[in-house]
């Protein structure tokens, strides 16, 4: 796994595409990262995964042997769950609930190694993939600050001016409820939450960082892409199974209720 090469990738802002996961299933997930993605996360914070599932899912990510990488959407800000994370052998994590560029300071010194962050050295397994030398680890692990809160979407101008916060990732169904939806891709909101998605975009191209949405189809993350945005992944696997399994019975004709 080129897992430098990732990050470089991502630091250009080169256009990425990932995927979600959010069940427990490794033979799943290898499955999934066969396919040609450049990114999988793994769910920590919503997701049904433990940390023993995290592990085995970033092995398993690993297995699929196409050089895509492993990220983890941790559950938290603290130190301990992304330095669990990155031990267990993330390529980076994803952070939730960035309020503040305080926030956004503290999760990239939870992600680096002293002296400029606070990791506690125990390369553990990232050690096999990385090397044990701090610098080298830190070269190659990416830090992603969720921008899903009002009080976020109003600092992330400084939030993006963080030193060392490789970029940012918009989480729309939050980000609809801090403009005042009522319910995640609530219509009645519709021109606020496109504004506060296209202002995200620019404010990450103006700072030279990466920027990243989630997005429920190819479809809208190919037009986000366009839009701006540098990466972007496309639904997950438990609303890709139930659509499947729905399609699938609908053309049967027989689908009751």
């Amino acid at each position: 796994m080129n897992t430098i090469g990732f990050a470089d990738r991502l630091r250009a802002r080169e256009s990425l595409v990932g995927y979600w996961v959010t069940l427990d299933a490794p033979p799943a997930t290898e499955r999934i990262a066969r396919v040609g993605y450049d990114y999988v996360v793994l769910d920590g914070q919503h997701g049904l995964l433990s940390t023993t599932g995290l592990l085995n899912g970033l092995i398993a990510i690993e297995a699929g042997g196409s050089g895509t990488v492993g990220l983890v959407r941790v559950e938290a800000n603290n130190a301990t769950p992304i330095g669990r994370a990155l031990d267990a052998g993330a390529a980076g994590v994803i952070v939730p609930l960035i309020d503040t560029a305080q926030d956004a300071a503290d999760a990239v010194r939870a992600a680096r190694y002293p002296p400029s962050g606070i990791r506690s050295y125990g390369p553990t397994r990232a050690g096999l993939r990385i090397g044990p030398v701090p610098a080298e680890a830190d070269a190659a692990t990416v830090v992603l600050a969720m921008i899903e809160t009002r009080q976020g979407l109003a600092n992330v101008v400084e939030i993006c001016a963080t030193p060392g916060l490789d970029g940012i990732y918009v989480g729309p169904s939050d980000l609809c409820l801090a403009v005042g939806g009522r319910y995640p891709g609530d219509p009645e909101v519709a021109e606020p939450f496109d504004a506060a998605v296209a202002l995200i975009a620019e404010t990450a191209a103006a700072a030279g960082i990466a920027a990243g949405i989630h997005t429920p189809t190819g479809e809208v993350a190919r037009r986000r892409l366009a839009e701006g945005y540098t990466f972007a992944t496309v639904s997950s696997d438990l609303d890709h199974l139930q659509a499947a399994v729905e399609a699938h019975l609908d053309a049967t004709g027989l689908r009751q209720g």
